[in-house]
């Protein structure tokens, strides 16, 4: 195999190796959109057991973010606890009794101001 064809194909098979990382885990996708004056950005994932914030998530700050879930608004019986971390990937278990089917969005939650903080609606 010559040089050229070598790079072509072990790009293309890096390419390929990522998408796990970026897709997730075949749940509804959503972008998120900041609220509140925050910055919230990246991608949210809702499968039949969790939550999954993408490597891309980016969160700017605030007192008691909480991940939850809403249906056209945020719904706090679905709170799934503190937000792991401003930055990067991390899953969150849905409550016992909770449908994913029911809802079409993420929320990332200030629970001690009760405003959101950034909002992504799943497809």
């Amino acid at each position: 195999m010559d040089r050229r064809l070598f790079l072509t194909a072990a790009v293309g098979l890096g390419a390929v190796a990522a998408l796990p990382a970026i897709a997730g885990g075949h749940g509804r996708l959503g972008k998120f959109k900041g609220a509140s004056n925050h910055v919230t950005t990246g991608t949210a994932e809702l499968t039949k057991d969790s939550v999954q914030l993408l490597s891309d998530f980016t969160f700017d700050g605030a007192p008691d973010p909480k991940v939850a879930l809403g249906k056209d608004g945020y719904d706090k019986n679905t709170l799934m606890g503190p937000l792991k971390k401003n930055t990067g990937a991390s899953t969150y278990k849905l409550p016992a009794g909770i449908n994913p089917d029911d809802y079409n969005e993420v929320w990332i939650w200030c629970e001690r101001f009760n405003v959101p903080l950034g909002v992504a609606k799943l497809g």
